[in-house]
C-alpha cells in the first residue's frame, strides 16, 4: 500500500490514479494524517503531493518532524520536495521567474527515479510552482535539472527520500509514469496486485457492511456511474435494492424512455419511475445563478427520494454514482483544496438529508469505472455512453431554464450527437453537446431580419475528465452541425465552437 498525503493539489487524485493504474493500492490522507494512523497503514511508501501554498509562508501546511523518522522511501513532489528539502537542512525560496506550464528536464542521474533514462538526456515535464530548491542537504544527490530549477529532482540515498519539482502525475509528462513506477517497484518494492477484479470484491464487501440488513435506494441516472453503483449494490444485497430513476425534465430528448426501458428488464421490479418534472421546473423557475441552480436540483432529488423511501418502508441508505472529479471540483477532498462548483451531488446536497451515503466510486476517475463496468459485465452501449451532468440540460441552458428554452436546446443536442456519431467519434472525444446562450442574435432567415438564439457547441477530448482539451473537429463537421442546427431548430440562427481548455475553463459551462 502506497500512502499518499494531501497538501491541497488539484492534481493530488491523479497520483492515486497513476499508482492504481500501476496495480498497486493506494489511500489519501489529509497532510496532517498523526503518526499513530500512518503506523497502523503500514505503508510500503509515502508521496508528499503538491500544493497551492509557499514551504517558506509562516501558515504553510507541514507535517511532523518525526514523519520522516519512519523507515520507508518518500517522494515529494513540487510543495511535497520542498517539504523534504526543509526537513533534511535544504533551503527553499521564491523563485526568480514562477514556472508554469511545459519544461525541459534534463537527467543528471539514471539510478532509482530515472532507471531507464540516459544521462543527459532531455524530457518535456510539467511545472507549476512559484518555489525553487535553493540548495540540497548535504550528502544529497542532484538526479535532474532545468533552466529555471537547478535542483529539479533529488535524492537522499541513506534515507531514500526523493524529490521532484514537476509533476510526473499529469499527462503533460509524458514519461511521468515511468518514473513513478521506478519509485513503487524500483523503490518501494511493491507487486501489482491491485485490480478492478479487487476493486469489486472489496466494493462489495464494504457495501454488505454498511447496510447490514437494511434496504437501499439507488439513485439511477442510466449513465455508466450509477449504474456501476447500482450493479455493485444489487451484487452485495439482491432483492433489497431499489432502483429510482428520476424525470427531473432536464434530460435530452428520447433520454426517459431509454433508461426506463433498459432498467425495467435489468433490475425488474427493483426499478421504480418518477415523473417529476413539473416540481423541478417549478422550483428553477426565475433562477439564473449556476451554484443556485445545482443547490435547488440537488435538494429535489434528495425529497424525491425521501419520498419514494417512505412508499418502500424504512429505508436509510442512498447509493449515488459519486465520482473524484465531483468531489475535488465541489469541496475539499481531504487536504486544504480550492473549492470550484458545486456538483449537485456533493456540495447541492442538503445538509439536513436523512440518508446515510454509499459511494463505491467516490475515489474513482471516469475511466476507472468504465473499466469496473467492463469487469462487472454490463454492454458495451452503456459502458462507453459520455458523462452527463446530474443537473441536466440546467446547466447547459444558460440563465434561466424554461420549458421552451429546454425544447430548443434538446433539439440542438440531438443534432450534435447524431452527427459526432455519424463521423464515428462519439467513443472517442470525451464529451460533446451544445449549450443554449442566453442572448439573441441578428441574423437573415430568407430575406427576413432575424432576432434568434445562439447555440455554443462543446468537443472537448480528456483521459480523466480533471483537464481537457478541445477537440479539432474537421471543418466539413462543423459545417455540417451548424448548417443543420440553424436550419432545424426553430430559433436558432447562430452557432459557435468552444476551443476553451480546462483550465482555465471547466468542460460545463455552469
Amino acid at each position: 500500500m502506497i500512502l499518499i498525503l494531501d497538501f491541497g493539489s488539484q492534481y493530488t487524485q491523479l497520483i492515486a490514479r497513476r499508482v492504481r493504474e500501476a496495480n498497486v493500492y493506494c489511500e489519501i490522507h489529509p497532510f496532517n494524517l498523526s503518526l499513530d494512523k500512518i503506523r497502523r497503514l503500514n505503508p510500503e511508501g509515502i508521496i508528499l503531493s503538491g500544493g497551492p501554498a509557499s514551504v517558506y509562508q509562516h501558515d504553510a501546511p507541514r507535517v511532523e518532524a518525526q514523519l520522516f523518522e519512519l523507515n520507508v522511501p518518500f517522494l515529494g513532489i513540487c510543495y511535497g520536495m520542498g517539504i523534504i528539502n526543509l526537513a533534511g537542512g535544504g533551503e527553499v525560496a521564491r523563485a526568480e521567474r514562477r514556472e508554469y506550464g511545459p519544461a525541459e528536464l534534463v537527467v543528471d542521474d539514471d539510478a532509482d527515479l530515472f532507471h531507464g533514462f540516459s544521462r543527459g538526456e532531455a524530457m518535456r515535464v510539467w511545472m507549476s510552482h512559484g518555489d525553487k530548491m535553493e540548495s540540497a542537504p548535504k550528502g544529497w544527490r542532484v538526479l535532474a535539472h532545468s533552466d529555471n530549477s537547478p535542483i529539479a529532482s533529488f535524492v537522499d540515498p541513506g534515507r531514500r527520500l526523493f524529490g521532484v519539482q514537476f509533476h510526473p502525475e499529469v499527462v503533460h509528462t509524458p514519461r511521468g509514469k515511468e518514473i513513478l513506477r521506478n519509485f513503487l517497484f524500483r523503490v518501494c518494492g511493491c507487486e501489482p496486485t491491485w485490480t478492478m477484479g479487487h476493486v469489486v470484491e472489496t466494493s462489495v464487501q464494504k457495501i454488505r457492511e454498511q447496510v447490514g440488513g437494511g434496504r437501499v435506494v439507488c439513485a439511477l441516472s442510466g449513465g455508466v456511474d450509477s449504474t456501476v453503483v447500482a450493479t455493485l449494490t444489487h451484487r452485495a444485497i439482491g432483492e433489497r435494492l431499489a432502483c429510482v430513476f428520476v424525470n427531473n425534465g432536464l434530460l435530452r430528448r428520447g433520454e426517459a424512455e431509454w433508461v426506463s426501458s433498459l432498467f425495467a428488464e435489468r433490475f425488474g421490479r427493483g426499478f421504480r419511475y418518477v415523473d417529476a418534472t413539473k416540481k423541478f421546473l417549478s422550483a428553477l423557475k426565475g433562477v439564473e445563478d449556476p451554484e443556485q441552480k445545482r443547490k435547488i436540483i440537488g435538494r429535489l432529488f434528495i425529497e424525491v427520494f425521501e419520498e419514494e423511501a417512505k412508499n418502500l418502508g424504512d429505508v436509510k441508505f442512498l447509493a449515488q454514482g459519486t465520482l473524484y472529479p465531483d468531489v475535488i471540483e465541489s469541496v475539499s477532498f481531504v487536504g486544504p483544496s480550492v473549492t470550484i462548483k458545486s456538483h449537485h451531488n456533493v456540495g447541492g446536497l442538503p445538509p439536513d438529508m436523512k440518508f446515510q451515503l454509499i459511494e463505491p466510486l467516490r475515489e474513482l476517475f471516469k475511466d476507472e469505472v468504465r473499466r469496473l463496468g467492463e469487469e462487472l459485465g454490463l454492454p458495451r452501449e452503456l459502458i462507453q455512453r459520455q458523462p452527463f451532468p446530474g443537473p441536466g440540460l440546467a446547466i447547459r441552458v444558460l440563465g434561466e431554464v424554461t420549458e421552451e428554452r429546454l425544447e430548443i436546446l434538446r433539439a440542438a443536442d440531438a443534432i450534435v450527437l447524431d452527427e459526432i456519431r455519424k463521423a464515428d467519434l462519439y467513443a472517442k472525444v470525451w464529451q460533446s453537446f451544445a449549450i443554449l446562450l442566453p442572448i439573441r442574435t441578428v441574423g437573415v432567415v430568407g430575406d427576413e431580419r432575424s432576432y434568434e438564439n445562439a447555440v455554443a457547441l462543446r468537443v472537448v477530448e480528456s483521459d480523466d475528465g480533471m483537464t481537457a482539451d478541445w477537440a479539432p473537429l474537421a471543418p466539413e463537421l462543423l459545417t455540417k452541425i451548424s448548417n443543420r442546427i440553424t436550419n432545424e431548430v426553430r430559433g436558432v440562427n447562430r452557432v459557435v465552437y468552444d476551443i476553451s481548455s480546462k483550465p482555465p475553463a471547466t468542460i460545463e459551462w455552469e
